[in-house]
C-alpha cells in the first residue's frame, strides 16, 4: 500500500489528506484534522465513501470532505467551496 500526504488548509483550519492505494489498484481518501478551530484536538474524520480510481479523485474528494467539516462547523451550511 502506497500512502501521499498533503496538508490542506482551508478557513484556518488545517488537515492532512492522505490518499492510501488499496491491494486491489484503487485509492481511498483519508481526512486528519490538526488544527484551527477552539476546543478540538487532532483527530480523523470518519472515512465516507468507497475507493475511488484515481489518487486525484480520492485527494479531491478528501479536500473537498475537510471544506465541508469546515462549513458545518462554523455555521455556514450553504456548502459553498
Amino acid at each position: 500500500m502506497n500512502t501521499t500526504d498533503e496538508p490542506f488548509v482551508y478557513r484556518g483550519c488545517s488537515f492532512i489528506c492522505s490518499v492510501e492505494q488499496t491491494d486491489n489498484g484503487l485509492f481511498k481518501p483519508h481526512v486528519l484534522y490538526r488544527y484551527g478551530l477552539q476546543n478540538l484536538e487532532r483527530f480523523s474524520l470518519p472515512d465516507d465513501t468507497e475507493p475511488y480510481a484515481s489518487a486525484a479523485e480520492a485527494q479531491r474528494h478528501a479536500e473537498q470532505q475537510a471544506m465541508r467539516w469546515v462549513h458545518d462547523r462554523t455555521g455556514d451550511g450553504r456548502g459553498q467551496f
